[in-house]
């Protein structure tokens, strides 16, 4: 009993630890201070369609239930999930925007970044590899 309370406090622990990266791929050139993460909630938020003027920006979410988003959408959007389907909701009654797309697969969504240099995510940094580029974490 003792044993499986310590391997569970060790889980725990492990698990509280880990963070998430906001990840692009490693051509694309943007770059950003991690204390200035207003810009990347405009990306995702659909109000800047590019990173740097010049490269279209295309944010991925995870899906609703993801814990990661909803890590995101608190500390990077500082929105609920109830407030982000508001916000979405209104955008799309009034043809101003559409959410980004979803995907379940955090490893398939490093993949996806690591071939699309308009493509940018956020991912559990156990899941970062040479094959993108993290600008941010939290």
């Amino acid at each position: 009993m003792t044993k499986l309370l310590l391997f569970l406090g060790l889980l725990i622990s492990f698990s509280a630890t880990s963070g998430i990266s906001i990840i692009v791929h490693p051509s694309n050139p943007w770059t950003i201070d991690n204390n200035d993460i207003s810009t990347i909630s405009k990306v995702f938020l659909g109000k800047s369609k590019s990173f740097d003027d010049s490269l279209i920006a295309i944010p991925i979410n995870l899906s609703e239930e993801n814990p990661n988003r909803i890590a995101f959408e608190k500390s990077v959007l500082n929105k609920s999930a109830n407030q982000m389907k508001a916000y979405w909701s209104k955008l799309v009654f009034t043809g101003k925007g559409t959410p980004p797309q979803e995907i379940n697969d955090e490893t398939e969504l490093v993949k996806l970044v690591s071939k699309n240099p308009n493509l940018i995510a956020y991912v559990d940094d156990e899941l970062v590899n040479e094959q993108v580029k993290v600008i941010a974490t939290f």
